[in-house]
């Protein structure tokens, strides 16, 4: 976990964003209408009916078919926890193209906890649990069943319900390294050049870009590395290196999964391959989200 790392990160441009937040706040009010930023949401994502999986929806989805990959290193220079290699099958699903915009978070929640404003910028500062909450509240008003059962800290998933969800870490690697019709050889989602596919470190200028900016991977999905950090379903644990099928990590911990890199990270930590995590509570500048569908 590197918490430390993303506090210090926050810590260094919080100042500069309290006073662009104090310019924005005088110059323009964003007010209570939520159909309002739902028309945001959909226009900012190039979203409209028929963009969901069965229904027309808010988050423009992409379809992986699915298939049997290597979980783990096999790609780049491997960190102690990608080993060992598991291999793993999955059954197909829908992946936002995406990661979740502050204007669909605003047009879902009714607030945007970011640091970072603007209607394309995806959200950030979600904990775990908010990005779990807002899956829910999406599938309600799409009308689809409900992925979690939310009882204060427990989360229980429902596996054959149709709504919106976080990625296993499997699915999240699989997508990222782009499916079962991907030759598996790049370092990063879509390229072996972090510059031409992740905004990072060295060219973030310190702070999340529009999403879908950078070129996308092979299924068409966008900032699979870097950006901000997606919380995934799963607990943090060390990989099993046995067959799987569907797999949705360990069965407890204290820490859930975070895959991806961010605009903070350098590019070691936006390989398709690096794991990561942190506690559900946590919230930082430099991690969001994105959804998954059966």
């Amino acid at each position: 976990m590197r918490e430390n790392n993303r506090a210090v990160i926050s810590a260094l441009f919080s100042a500069a964003l309290a006073a662009a937040w104090m310019l924005l706040v005088c110059s323009c009010s964003l007010g209570g209408d939520l159909e309002a930023w739902r028309k945001k949401a959909i226009e900012a994502n190039g979203g409209g009916p028929g963009n969901g999986p069965a229904s027309g929806g808010l988050v423009e989805m992409a379809r992986v078919p699915g298939g049997t990959f290597q979980l783990g290193q096999n790609l780049g220079t491997g960190g102690g926890d990608e080993t060992p290699v598991s291999t793993v099958t999955l059954t197909g699903f829908y992946m936002g193209k995406y990661e979740v915009t502050q204007a669909q978070y605003q047009a879902v929640m009714g607030s945007n906890p970011s640091n970072s404003r603007g209607d394309n910028l995806p959200v950030e500062r979600v904990t775990w649990y908010d990005a779990a909450e807002f899956c829910n509240a999406l599938s309600e008003r799409e009308g689809l069943a409900k992925a979690y059962t939310i009882s204060g800290s427990t989360v229980t998933p429902n596996w054959s319900a149709n709504g919106y969800r976080l990625p296993t870490e499997a699915q999240w690697e699989y997508a990222a390294k782009g499916g079962n019709g991907s030759p598996g050889n790049y370092t990063y989602a879509g390229s072996n050049d972090p510059d031409e596919v992740a905004w990072y470190w060295n060219n973030s200028n310190y702070h999340t870009h529009d999403v879908g900016t950078k070129a996308p991977n092979g299924l068409g999905l966008y900032d699979m590395s870097g950006n901000v950090w997606e919380w995934c379903w799963d607990w943090y644990g060390e990989y099993p290196g046995t067959v799987q099928t569907d797999p949705v990590g360990a069965s407890s911990g204290s820490d859930r999964v975070l895959r991806g890199g961010s605009w903070g990270d350098t590019a070691e930590y936006v390989r398709s391959t690096f794991r990561d995590y942190d506690y559900p509570s946590n919230r930082y500048g430099s991690i969001g989200f994105r959804l998954v569908r059966p």
